[in-house]
């Protein structure tokens, strides 16, 4: 068995769960979300608890078992408390602002660069101008724009320049010798 797969999921209170053949359905007190499930993985209630069960010890099934239970509880997580990733901007003049859906950075480019938020996904800019915060209730979608977001412009490991991650370190190069 799967260690993580077989491990039961708690539900809590203010979260309800629909579960059918197919599909998944999680209400919270900050949203909704839903998850389709493979035809060869069962998924059962039992009072507060989610149970995930497989039909077959192939190597395929074994691994969906473990990700089928990560991602329900993931959903729980997400309607109840919610995801959050923090991104900090380094450089002069290196600045982000939220204008309604979209965020527009100014990352040393000819032009500033807009990035329009997908739908369930909010930002905030600190005052500062220089640190975003993207939150949600699915995990996948927080990572993945966050991810988007970073690419516009990745931290240079001369100056350290760019956008990263809040606590993220950037494994720094030295410059040229020069003359001697």
């Amino acid at each position: 068995m799967s260690r993580i797969g077989k491990k039961p999921i708690e539900v809590p209170d203010g979260v309800t769960v629909a579960i059918d053949k197919s599909n998944i359905i999680v209400k919270g007190p900050k949203g909704e979300t839903r998850l389709s499930i493979h035809p060869k993985i069962e998924v059962k209630r039992d009072d507060n608890r989610i149970i995930v069960e497989r039909s077959s010890d192939h190597r395929f099934y074994r691994s969906l078992h473990g990700l089928t239970r990560n991602l329900i509880s993931n959903m729980i997580l997400g309607v109840t408390k919610g995801f959050e990733k923090t991104l900090d901007i380094s450089g002069i003049g290196y600045k982000a602002m939220l204008q309604g859906r979209k965020i527009v950075l100014t990352l040393g480019y000819s032009h500033s660069v807009n990035f329009e938020l997908p739908e369930g996904i909010e930002a905030s800019v600190d005052p500062k101008q220089t640190q975003i915060t993207i939150r949600g209730i699915d995990k996948y979608k927080v990572g993945q724009v966050s991810a988007n977001i970073r690419n516009l412009k990745k931290p240079e490991p001369y100056k350290g320049k760019g956008i990263m991650y809040a606590g993220e370190r950037i494994r720094r190069k030295a410059g040229k010798a020069g003359k001697k």
